[in-house]
């Protein structure tokens, strides 16, 4: 086979894998990063850390909040093996422990979930103008709905728009993302956690009702 032959076939696989559809798809399973917050209304704006770990289903997130002439932290993990998770401050060395809802864990595209579009943010002009993502949307529990932005290449989550009746709108941007955990504690509860007792809900929290206390903090 000649050059001029292997470069066609090679253009013909390309094509063929570019022709079909994306395919829901789950991000590596050690990951840390940066993340920021927005809800809806505008009560809420934070950002922060996060780290996961799918191999044990576990995320932390660390969050920092200005508001005002005030600034206060709130320190998350989650532990969806468990189904619970705590949320720590450690400006006066508190802990609170809840249940935790796993059926919507966001480092990967449900298998259910809907293509809504292909695009490239950004431009696709020239070679690293833009990265190729795709677009899906589907439901969340207690008649909630989402749409979510991963890349095409390495499945890396980067926009979460998610909407819930309790919560209204809440927009999670991820960004700085790094393969690999640099610190396996943080998925271990500290110990102002150890007497912390399980609060009691009519339903439990999902990742989003979680964030979503950052906005309770914000109002009061």
């Amino acid at each position: 086979m000649n050059f001029i032959s292997l470069l066609s076939c090679l253009g013909l696989l390309l094509a063929a894998a570019v022709a079909q559809d994306p395919k829901p798809c789950v991000s590596p399973p050690l990951m840390s990063g940066g993340v920021s917050v927005m809800s809806g209304n505008g009560s809420l704006m934070s950002t922060g850390t996060i780290s996961f770990d799918a191999y044990g289903q576990r995320m932390r997130v660390r969050n920092y909040v200005m508001n005002g002439n005030q600034t206060y932290g709130v320190d998350q993990l989650m532990l969806f093996n468990q189904k619970v998770y705590y949320e720590i401050d450690w400006s006066n060395m508190t802990c609170k422990k809840m249940m935790l809802d796993d059926a919507f864990i966001p480092m990967h595209v449900p298998s259910d979930a809907k293509l809504m579009a292909q695009v490239f943010m950004g431009s696709s002009s020239s070679w690293g103008m833009g990265v190729l993502v795709n677009n899906w949307y589907g439901s969340l529990p207690n008649n909630g709905k989402y749409t979510a932005i991963f890349t095409e290449i390495g499945c890396i989550p980067m926009v979460y728009n998610a909407y819930t009746p309790a919560s209204g709108w809440m927009t999670i941007s991820t960004f700085n993302w790094v393969l690999g955990n640099t610190n396996p504690q943080d998925y271990v509860p500290p110990f102002i956690c150890a007497r912390a007792k399980l609060e009691e809900t009519e339903t439990p929290h999902t990742i989003f009702t979680a964030l979503e206390s950052l906005a309770m903090k914000t109002k009061e």
